[in-house]
């Protein structure tokens, strides 16, 4: 009898609270995102240099370099870099600094002077103007735009100085060169996850004046109802369902796995509802896709076995509920 009043009490608990149909409605709004890309922004500012040593400035076509040579005063000049990134110093010639650090151009010039002009020659060089190099992050930045690129600075330093990643980024980089290097294509693509999460140092490469950063952005998908953890999580890769469950923690034990709903825009449908069993394997294998939202259905007997209990009290006692969901 004491089954029986609490059935009445629960009409449905053998089954699902809400049709499919009206689960659709309720997601016609797109469900808030997780702080994902937060941490992720944290991890990134925590690893970037913030500030540099002008000494690490590069140069490049347009700089004014003062060149001392301590051992002789003729050998003093003052030369701009040319647009080929020489500059043209007594006795030497064409020297190539584009590219360098004044200190490197330093040790540079005294290698040449050593060789054949001075036995030990102490060579200082001084940059009176410099050219302006800047570096252009483009897509989804806090604050994308083109920066003064004044030293030599890492891929995270340079993502730093806009303002980090927004909610809708990727976790794919792309670093379009200005000038390749020897030996390495002209983009870039570097994982965060793998640098950011896994500590691969060797993806946080170098930015040179005149690259490109683009930060593309990412598909999501939306996971609510019976599980651990509801929220919006971004697509990084090829993903099935089951797989998506797991990111948002697993079903609750009160959670329906032969009735989740995948809510889903379909071409000149709009939002659709699919109901999936995923008793049956056939379905784990089913692909999300971005704007997808996975609905976890309650089971109402659920929510009572796992609410309910015996209240202990004077003179007395009785049974309680609190709904397992709050």
């Amino acid at each position: 009898m004491f089954v029986v009043f609490l059935l009445g009490l629960f009409p449905g608990c053998g089954g699902n609270q809400q049709t499919t149909s009206a689960i659709v409605k309720q997601y016609a709004a797109t469900p808030a995102q997780n702080d994902e890309t937060t941490r992720l922004n944290e991890q990134m500012f925590a690893a970037a240099k913030m500030h540099t040593d002008p000494s690490d400035y590069l140069l490049g076509a347009g700089d004014l370099l003062q060149v001392t040579v301590f051992e002789s005063k003729s050998l003093n000049t003052t030369v701009r870099v040319s647009s080929r990134g020489h500059i043209t110093l007594p006795l030497l010639g064409q020297v190539e600094v584009k590219g360098l650090t004044a200190r490197e151009v330093e040790i540079k010039i005294e290698k040449h002077y050593r060789v054949k002009y001075i036995k030990d020659p102490h060579v200082s060089v001084f940059v009176e103007e410099h050219m302006s190099k800047r570096v252009t992050l483009v897509g989804q930045f806090k604050q994308p735009g083109t920066y003064e690129y004044p030293s030599r600075q890492t891929l995270l330093d340079v993502m730093a100085l806009a303002g980090g990643l927004t909610d809708k980024a990727g976790n794919m980089i792309q670093v379009r060169r200005n000038e390749a290097r020897p030996g390495e294509p002209n983009v870039l693509v570097i994982d965060l996850d793998q640098l950011i999460k896994k500590g691969r140092t060797d993806l946080n490469v170098d930015i040179n004046g005149g690259d490109i950063i683009f930060a593309p952005e990412a598909g999501h998908f939306f996971v609510d109802g019976a599980v651990r953890r509801a929220g919006s999580y971004p697509i990084r890769e090829k993903l099935e369902i089951r797989e998506a469950l797991l990111i948002a923690g697993g079903i609750r034990p009160w959670g329906l796995k032969d009735s989740i709903v995948l809510i889903r825009n379909v071409e000149g449908k709009g939002r659709t509802g699919i109901e999936i069993d995923l008793n049956n394997s056939d379905n784990h294998e089913i692909e999300i896709k971005d704007g997808d939202i996975i609905v976890v259905k309650t089971s109402s007997w659920g929510n009572i076995v796992h609410g309910g209990g015996v209240n202990i009290g004077v003179p007395g006692f009785g049974f309680g509920y609190r709904n397992p969901e709050w």
